[in-house]
Formats: C-alpha cells, structure tokens, sequence
C-alpha cells in the first residue's frame, strides 16, 4: 500500500452488520475506517461481534481500521448500554464528566471500538441552539474545563476522543445536517468561541471535528469550514497547534454535497480523515480520490500527509490495548 493511498483517509458507514460486499471493501483496501451510525442496532454482543468482522476483513492486508461512534451521552449515544449515563449538560462538574468519560472508553473498548466522535466543546450562545443537551454549558470557561477532563477520561483509558464541532455551532441558527448554515457572527466573537477547543488540544485530544458551516467573519471565502483551508491549517493547526488527526462532520450535509469532488477539496483544505452520511457517499468519495490524485500533485502529498497522522493515531491505539494485526 503506497503511502499516499486514499484509503486510509475515507470512513465507511454501517447503519447495521456488514454485508459481504463491504467487507469484500475492506479487504481490497478501500477504506481506513468505519463509523457505526444510528442507535438501537448495537447491542454489546452485536458490537462485539461486528467490529471483530471488520477487523478480520482488515487484518488480510495488515492495516487495522479505525472504528468510531457518536458516544456523547443523552440523546446521542449509539450503545445504547454503555455510558455515558448522563447528557453532557447533566454533569455536575470536571470529576463526574472525567469518570464518564473514563467509563464509556472502557465499554467501547470491551467491544473493540476505539474512537469516540465527543465531547462537544461548541458553547451555545442561547437557550435556542439546536445542540441543547449535548453541550456542557453555555459558559465558555466552564466547558474548557470539561473538555479537558472529558479527553482525560477517554484517552487516559485508550479511546481516542474527538473535540467537535471546530471552530463551533454555538452561534448556529439550525443544524448543519439539515441545511447550509451561514454563521455571521464578528471574528472577535467566534474567537471567544474557541477556548473550549483550546483547552482539548492542551489536554492532548487526538481528533478535532471540522464543521460544515460557513465562517464569512474567519474565511470570506465563504467555504464550509471543512473545506477551509484558513481555519484548519490558520486557525486549528498554527494559532492553537493541533498537531492531530482532523475529521470532517458529515460530508453528505448539504453545504459540503455541493461543492464538486467534495472528498478532494475537502482533504486539499486540510481535512484528514472523511466521514458521510451514506456509505455510496464514502464509495463515491474514495472514487472521487484515486480519480483526483492522477491530475493533482498537491493531492499526493496531502494524502500522505493525512496517512501519516491517521497511522500514528492508530499506532497509539494499539499501544494502548486497541486493535492491532498480527505481523506475518
């Protein structure tokens, strides 16, 4: 596998067990990743016996895959069975959000899933935001300080947490599956915004969610910040120094679907590892890819650069207990 290979960077999507034509993706070596989407499906022995399937499939050309959820707690939480028990504006304070946190890396682990796409760090700017109960708070001081003890659960047990959604729906008018959200807000308030990621990149986080609104204030662009090249590689990566993996939101939200070769300007502008809504999305973006790399040099490197971080990540999981192929 060459070190550019688009594989590594694109997500499949399971809305329940595999099917054979998917794991015969796997095999073939179309996908780094997989995200287990709805809730209700994965009970612990189906999560269990799925994630060891798809780890089997990988395991035949020697890369393991990542494998993640949404595992925020409340109303989005796919184990249905495994904490966190409470939604993030439920806990009381840094110690309870650390010992869910710790708590729900240990039950995704016992079912071979290593990555957990939480916490919400965005800090809601009113009582009528779409995220409500999925926030911590609307302080920004206070959901910096969970943040970090919401990383240092997971991570201090081995899952791999994800700050999200950069550089923030706090001041969204609706939710960014649903429609292109414009966010007009000045610079100088969105900048406020931040010390919640900040705070996660300073706890160590592995992954930082990059959204699908537009930013006009940060890039007059007006690209989805996913497709931002200023606010990944300016924002995220040289003013807060997020030296990790960056992950799109979904890229079949309606903002991202319309900008053509979504996949490759999505990963051009920074973006690391793709995630969809669908899985003939994620086929369509791995296409889209090998297709690009041929007519742009810029693509190859990028790619590289985007493996690189993904393996190291991976590198780190198995380090600590986490899925791993055996040399042969």
């Amino acid at each position: 596998m060459g070190f550019s290979d688009p594989a590594e960077t694109v997500m499949g999507t399971l809305v329940g067990p595999p099917s054979r034509r998917f794991l015969t993706r796997i095999r073939n070596g179309k996908m780094g990743g997989v995200v287990l989407l709805r809730n209700g499906w994965l009970t612990r022995k189906t999560a269990a016996a799925v994630t060891a399937e798809l780890q089997q499939a990988a395991c035949t050309r020697g890369e393991p895959l990542l494998i993640a959820v949404d595992q925020e707690g409340g109303i989005v939480r796919r184990l249905a069975w495994a904490p966190p028990t409470e939604a993030p504006d439920e806990m009381s304070g840094p110690s309870a959000a650390h010992q869910q946190a710790a708590a729900a890396a240990e039950s995704l682990h016992s079912v071979g899933i290593d990555v957990d796409f939480a916490p919400v760090v965005d800090t809601p700017g009113s009582v009528h935001n779409f995220l409500g109960s999925r926030a911590f708070s609307h302080s920004r001081t206070w959901n910096a300080s969970m943040a970090r003890a919401f990383v240092g659960g997971l991570q201090t047990s081995g899952t791999a947490a994800t700050a999200k959604h950069f550089p923030g729906l706090g001041l969204a008018s609706g939710n960014t599956d649903n429609g292109r959200i414009v966010i007009r807000a000045a610079a100088w308030k969105l900048h406020q915004g931040l010390l919640p990621f900040q705070s996660a990149v300073r706890a160590g986080v592995k992954l930082v969610m990059v959204s699908t609104a537009v930013y006009p204030r940060l890039d007059g662009s007006k690209r989805p910040a996913a497709f931002s090249s200023t606010i990944i590689n300016g924002l995220l990566r040289k003013q807060l120094g997020f030296t990790g993996v960056t992950v799109t939101d979904s890229l079949t939200a309606p903002a991202a679907d319309r900008i053509p070769h979504t996949a490759t300007r999505a990963m051009l502008a920074g973006s690391d590892l793709l995630i969809f809504g669908a899985e003939s999305a994620s086929e369509r973006g791995y296409s889209t890819l090998v297709t690009d790399e041929a007519d742009t040099p810029r693509l190859e490197s990028r790619l590289t650069t985007a493996a690189a971080r993904i393996r190291a990540l991976k590198a780190w999981l198995a380090a600590h207990g986490g899925a791993a192929c055996a040399a042969g």
